[in-house]
């Protein structure tokens, strides 16, 4: 009998070793990931979908798609393509008639996708309403010290993972989740660590919005390296006014992938529009905020 008891004690204490589930191991420290992979010549895609949301109401604003350069200490270049979720059957009906025919003309310049390739600082941006206001025969308008995303940028995916400094602030404070990350840092915060938000956002957020949260969840691979992130965070910190929140969820792949991003080709490239003028400010407060809300 005491050799049987030992038998089954035995077998008990082995079948509840072997269903104790393994302790999850906490992600790698993405901070380290994301700095290794700052080589020249390398980089990272993206595609993302912001989604603006008020009450009942839910849609999805712009979608968009990028791909990052790296240099040795950050993001030397990058390629970013944006469209408003405008399609032809909104457009159906347009009033192009008399005084309403440039309110149209612009109407459907937005629906177009808006491409801004960065170099630098230096930004070349073409399509949607850019191209209404070129002179005949050139595409692209290029700004010192442009923004990285044109118009639509403004929308898009606030935080840049590609930045070491940005990925720590972030972490301060964050919670592990079993696939990466989660947490809320104040916009504040951001501004600070981010080239890449300062360049982003056209204008400084008001002390209001400074004092935000942006709330974030990050999802990493086995690597440490981000390869989904999802914010949320009001539209008033856009200076959009409105009760309405913005989701923005970004997914990225090809990390290390080469990558080659030039300027456009000098013959198609302008730094004065048509009329003459070559301030880019007035194209960039266009008030999509009263589009999205």
């Amino acid at each position: 009998m005491k050799r049987i008891l030992t038998g089954v004690a035995l077998a008990t204490t082995a079948a509840l070793v072997t269903a104790t589930p393994a302790l999850a191991a906490a992600p790698k420290d993405p901070v380290v990931a994301v700095k290794k992979q700052l080589v020249p010549g390398k980089g990272v895609k993206f595609t993302e979908r912001t989604t603006v949301s008020e009450g009942d109401t839910r849609e999805v604003f712009v979608r968009r798609t990028g791909t990052l350069q790296f240099g040795k200490s950050g993001i030397a270049a990058s390629d970013i393509t944006g469209k408003l979720n405008i399609t032809s059957k909104d457009l159906e009906g347009l009033d192009e008639s008399g005084e309403n025919a440039d309110l149209a003309s612009l109407i459907k310049a937005m629906a177009q996708p808006e491409r801004t390739i960065r170099v630098g600082t230096t930004s070349y941006i073409s399509g949607n309403v850019w191209a209404t206001m070129m002179p005949e025969g050139k595409t692209w308008f290029k700004a010192a010290k442009g923004p990285t995303g044109g118009l639509l940028g403004t929308f898009g995916q606030p935080l840049n993972l590609a930045e070491p400094a940005t990925v720590k602030t972030l972490l301060k404070g964050a919670k592990t989740t079993g696939s990466g990350y989660t947490g809320k840092t104040l916009v504040r915060d951001l501004w600070k660590a981010s080239p890449w938000l300062r360049a982003t956002w056209t204008s400084k957020p008001s002390a209001k919005a400074m004092k935000t949260p942006i709330s974030w969840r990050i999802t990493v691979n086995g690597a440490g390296l981000p390869t989904r992130l999802v914010t949320t965070f009001p539209m008033a910190v856009l200076g959009a006014g409105g009760k309405g929140s913005v989701s923005v969820d970004t997914s990225y792949t090809g990390w290390g992938s080469a990558v080659s991003i030039k300027a456009p080709p000098a013959d198609e490239v302008t730094s004065a529009f048509k009329d003459g003028e070559d301030d880019i400010s007035e194209a960039l407060d266009l008030p999509l905020g009263s589009i999205a809300g």
